[in-house]
């Protein structure tokens, strides 16, 4: 079965299509050598789409089905990962998972919102929209990282913290405000990765670091574009012409200093020295016990700002 394609990548999935007949064939040179080259075709047609996506069509293309979430990362990057649960005070929030694993032999502090990937996870996992609770877990663990000096790697991927009563009553403004301000003082190392959806203060309560990086069709702004077009014009419906005066691309943040760096699809991550975001003071701050070569960041001289 062909993978799950978006309305505007009608051209890729014809061509999905046409290599899933030919696998269903018996095994023959003439046929593996009609799949090889439609799979240049693909990579071709694929490429030629994704250069002039429209601003709705990046929206879509960050909530694609088929795109990695943070189990996946987990899977393939982070081996030994143990999970921490509930924030002591009310409840544990599965919209937010954290744990400690490792990266390439460092230990390190795992932190991101999960979406799920089929209908009864999404219910559990709240469709990644994270409560009071998940944001104070967060911290928790940071604070546990920050301790034991392990660096904190967090993965953005939410439309928006969650708007319901239940979540104003348990104080979510002032968990996403004391997790600002505390993760700018945190002496540890923390990366933070818009890997997909980065929407509103639900993703910025988990996003304040040493280094934003953001893949190249992921999308950060201040709000989703469904409740922009609620504002502007009282209906969902204008979303698609709410999209464009967001400015949520990569290429947008990266312009306006909103992340450090953006990851392109075809090469590796493209870096602006010149960026450094959230500087919380200039006061000296002790040496981090960590290889700073892991993530390119360099260390920080004695007397100087660690961010």
């Amino acid at each position: 079965m062909p993978p799950e394609t978006l309305d505007f990548e009608e051209p890729i999935a014809v061509v999905l299509k046409e290599i899933e007949a030919l696998n269903q064939l018996p095994a023959t040179d003439a046929r593996d050598r009609e799949i090889e080259s439609l799979q240049r075709r693909l990579v071709s047609v694929r490429s030629d789409l994704y250069k002039s996506l429209t601003p709705w069509q990046r929206v879509l293309v960050a909530r694609h089905p088929n795109r990695p979430g943070l189990e996946d990362f987990i899977q393939r990057l982070f081996p030994g990962f143990v999970e921490i649960h509930g924030d002591r005070r009310y409840a544990d929030d599965h919209a937010l998972m954290t744990g400690f694993a490792d990266f390439k032999g460092q230990p390190v502090l795992i932190l991101g919102h999960v979406k799920g990937s089929d209908t009864k996870e999404k219910i559990f996992r709240n469709f990644g929209y994270a409560r009071p609770e998940g944001y104070r877990k967060a911290m928790r663990a940071m604070r546990l990282a920050e301790k034991f000096s392990r660096p904190v790697v967090v993965f953005v991927d939410t439309p928006a913290a969650y708007p319901g009563i239940e979540s104003e009553e348990r104080g979510v403004a002032a968990a996403i405000a004391v997790n600002l301000r505390d993760m700018m003082v945190l002496d540890t190392p923390v990366i933070v990765i818009v890997s997909g959806e980065g929407g509103s203060g639900g993703a910025l309560g988990i996003a304040v670091g040493d280094r934003v990086l953001m893949q190249e069709h992921a999308i950060y702004s201040v709000i989703p574009p469904e409740g922009c077009a609620a504002i502007l014009s009282r209906s969902s419906a204008t979303r698609k012409d709410a999209t464009p005066s967001r400015r949520s691309s990569g290429t947008s943040a990266m312009r306006d200093r909103r992340v450090t760096a953006r990851r392109c699809a075809s090469c590796s991550w493209r870096r602006s020295s010149r960026v450094r975001l959230w500087c919380s003071s200039t006061r000296p701050r002790p040496t981090r016990a960590w290889n700073p070569k892991s993530v390119g960041s360099p260390k920080p001289s004695p007397g100087t700002c660690a961010r």
